[in-house]
């Protein structure tokens, strides 16, 4: 398949914004419905925060985005940097049954990446994390028949 879209751009918060518009340019041209951009927006955001929190710790870096169709018509978003090596799937959910208090802090955002998306896939490759998200243009409950 050829890339649809690719972009790389220095591991700071005013790269942020390009990278949003990246996501709802190409689920945009795709045909996906604005509540769609919407997710996959919010699941692509928690995962560059994390990526600009955490991944460089005391220097700089990049992060490069790609996104291009697969063979059944969904979007493919791979997101790689060179940082730290840093799974974030391999985080366990949160505990949302717990009371606010008891709560650990952090974690909520990778569980929604895991809630909104269709697939998520982690691998390192050439020193590089590679995260991997894969959204339909339907909700991910409309598929699964869940709400």
């Amino acid at each position: 398949m050829p890339v649809f879209s690719k972009i790389k751009l220095p591991a700071r918060m005013d790269s942020l914004h390009a990278f949003m518009e990246l996501a709802a340019v190409c689920a945009g041209n795709h045909g996906f419905s604005p509540g769609r951009i919407n997710d996959i927006e919010l699941a692509l955001e928690e995962i560059i925060v994390n990526i600009i929190s955490y991944a460089y710790p005391g220097g700089e870096g990049h992060i490069e985005v790609i996104c291009r169709p697969d063979a059944r018509n969904r979007l493919v978003f791979e997101i790689a940097d060179s940082g730290v090596p840093f799974n974030m799937l391999a985080c366990g959910d949160p505990d949302r049954t717990a009371g606010i208090e008891e709560r650990r802090i952090g974690g909520l955002g990778v569980f929604f990446v895991k809630q909104l998306m269709d697939e998520a896939h982690y691998r390192r490759e050439d020193d590089r994390n590679i995260l991997t998200i894969v959204a339909s243009g339907n909700r991910k409950e409309d598929q699964d028949g869940t709400e």
